[in-house]
């Protein structure tokens, strides 16, 4: 039977950390070890007890862009498991997690994406209540439905997200892991499933293996990760020859915050109240979400922004923001 490491990357959040860990203690079928990649300068205090080993890794984050792609990789590097258990730090395992990726994962079948449901503000409050976050949790908009049973393959390597997967060593190790050339916030999940793709390796989305993402503030598009944003993107230009995040970087410039340049993207100000109050997640909304900021700004009405005519429009829109505007 096959080892199984449970991996997550952490910088501060100390409770969502806490629910993670007993989410992990409350599986039917526990991993074999969970490993906490630090991205802050001192390891965490005063965690929940376990009944498998928890170990913490420091990663160097000293100058102040978070090293996403560093710590996953840090973290694979220091699991002993055959398959390799990602969970981001603000996402809750659901009970079968463990054991719904132990019963897919194999040498040769590539990445698996589980399921994920986000939270309202409060819901684990009295502690988890996975009855309750199956009744609370919603799905993303913008993600799939997982199929009916089983597996299905994904043939769109930018859905690939990174809260919540499996692979098996193998795979990961034929993978070559996440571009540490990504800092910061953006890009590096894209990145990642263009590289598998490349590479002939697999992505699955699967019924079972969810998560419970919790509630946190949050602004999409992400306008308080501006300039991380714009480098990834034109780091991943200069890998596979366009760029990625085009609707993120499509509605900076529809709020005026950003052009496309023939020489790069351009910063044109700061943002300020206003746009944050027009991207920030509110406590009614279980997540933020960047096609709603981009219709309000387009002054769509709600009865048209659902269909097909409307999704390709954006997307057209959109594509500008691919390569660098022509002189």
């Amino acid at each position: 039977m096959s080892t199984i490491s449970a991996l997550t990357i952490a910088a501060g959040r100390a409770d969502h950390l806490a629910n993670v860990i007993r989410g992990f203690h409350a599986q039917a079928t526990p991993p074999d070890e969970l490993i906490v990649a630090v991205m802050q300068a001192e390891p965490y205090e005063h965690l929940p007890e376990t009944d498998f080993p928890l170990r913490q890794i420091p990663i160097d984050a000293t100058d102040g862009a978070l090293p996403l792609s560093a710590a996953r990789n840090a973290a694979a590097r220091a699991a002993l498991g055959d398959v390799l258990v990602f969970v981001d730090v603000d996402c809750i395992p659901a009970p079968r997690l463990i054991a719904d990726y132990a019963a897919a994962a194999q040498s040769g079948r590539g990445l698996l994406m589980g399921e994920v449901q986000y939270l309202p503000d409060g819901a684990e409050a009295a502690g988890l209540d996975f009855a309750l976050f199956d009744r609370l949790g919603v799905r993303h908009s913008d993600r799939q439905a997982p199929p009916e049973s089983g597996l299905r393959e994904c043939q769109d390597y930018r859905c690939f997200w990174s809260l919540n997967f499996a692979i098996h060593r193998d795979d990961w190790n034929a993978s070559g892991g996440f571009d540490e050339g990504y800092l910061g916030y953006g890009g590096e999940d894209t990145d990642f499933g263009r590289t598998l793709a490349e590479r002939g390796i697999g992505i699955w989305w699967l019924k079972g293996a969810r998560v419970y993402h919790q509630y946190h503030p949050h602004c999409m598009p992400p306008i308080h990760q501006i300039p991380s944003v714009i480098r990834n993107a034109e780091y991943f230009a200069s890998k596979w020859g366009h760029r990625t995040m085009e609707h993120w970087l499509y509605a900076f410039r529809l709020m005026g915050l950003i052009e496309n340049g023939p020489d790069g993207l351009i910063v044109l100000r700061e943002p300020d109240e206003r746009d944050f109050a027009l991207c920030r997640q509110e406590p009614h909304m279980p997540y933020a979400n960047t096609r709603r900021v981009i219709d309000r700004l387009q002054a769509i009405a709600p009865a048209q922004r659902s269909g097909e005519a409307r999704r390709l429009q954006v997307e057209a829109a959109q594509a500008e923001f691919l390569v660098a505007k022509a002189v």
